[in-house]
């Protein structure tokens, strides 16, 4: 989900959905919000947020899945709108491979690089750059019990809800990071990787990953939230969510002087979340 411009609350928004690619079992669904103002007469100006749904098809009575009708795209952008379906299908693809390759090869140098300053905080903290934070101290937290009205056709809790309080809380985060409101951009792909029930304890923990400070003109926060959820009678914790924010603050917070601190990791873990965040992103922008 990426928000192009900003959106207007005083302008009449039109959403417009279509299924753009179509797998065995799965499709995509691109939606765009579109909003016109006297400032964005032609069409393509006024796209103002893009997302895009991968569903998959589930057969009710086994619970397996089920095939979906194929499509064929007809015109030029059918065609361009199936090949970046295609591509983000096969990178999702090639990440799941990676994730369950046993053994992988880290790189190592990477990983040290990004541990070398953290350690210089955790051993030397009076001679770390004032400039840089550690990760840990730019976590929050957020815990509920998942009520019947957040409850979706299916009687689970609504991915949306979810997505929401994920948002609230990368955002009150950023704030709290930055020094000033900051700015939504996009939302990364989101896993959804075991449903949440009514009356489920919800547990939401966000921390800042990264920062890229390359363009001073617009610094972009890179924000993890993580969704567990706990069974404290079991003492259980398992993850049901992973949601990627990308932030940055507006313009004339920097004509101000506000400067927006570079982020670090301290644990090998921590290391390890950011380099894949950091290629996953260079993945994305390649495609």
């Amino acid at each position: 989900m990426v928000l192009k411009r900003p959106i207007h609350i005083d302008t009449d928004l039109q959403i417009e959905g279509a299924v753009t690619w179509v797998g065995r079992s799965s499709m995509e669904i691109q939606l765009e919000v579109t909003q016109s103002t006297e400032e964005t007469q032609d069409s393509s100006d006024s796209v103002a947020l893009t997302a895009n749904f991968t569903f998959v098809a589930r057969d009710s009575r086994t619970g397996k899945s089920a095939p979906v009708n194929p499509i064929s795209p007809e015109t030029e952008r059918e065609r361009l709108l199936w090949e970046e379906a295609e591509n983000r299908n096969k990178m999702r693809k090639k990440k799941r491979e990676e994730s369950n390759k046993d053994g992988k090869v880290e790189d190592s140098s990477r990983l040290q690089a990004l541990l070398a300053e953290g350690r210089v905080f955790c051993d030397m903290p009076a001679l770390a750059d004032r400039d840089s934070i550690l990760i840990r101290d730019t976590c929050f937290e957020n815990s509920l019990i998942c009520q019947p009205q957040q409850r979706n056709i299916h009687g689970r809790i609504f991915g949306g809800f979810l997505m929401r309080r994920a948002f609230e809380l990368a955002f009150s985060s950023t704030y709290a990071f930055a020094g000033a409101a900051p700015r939504f951009i996009e939302v990364d792909h989101v896993d959804f990787l075991r449903p949440v029930d009514v009356g489920n304890f919800l547990r939401l923990k966000c921390c800042v990953l990264y920062t890229e400070l390359d363009n001073p003109d617009e610094p972009l926060i890179n924000v993890e939230v993580v969704a567990h959820v706990m069974r404290p009678e079991l003492r259980s914790s398992e993850v049901s969510n992973k949601f990627y924010f990308t932030f940055t603050v507006r313009p004339e917070a920097l004509n101000d002087g506000l400067r927006i601190r570079k982020v670090v990791p301290s644990t090998e873990e921590e290391a390890r979340r950011v380099l894949e965040r950091m290629d996953a992103e260079s993945c994305q922008t390649s495609s």
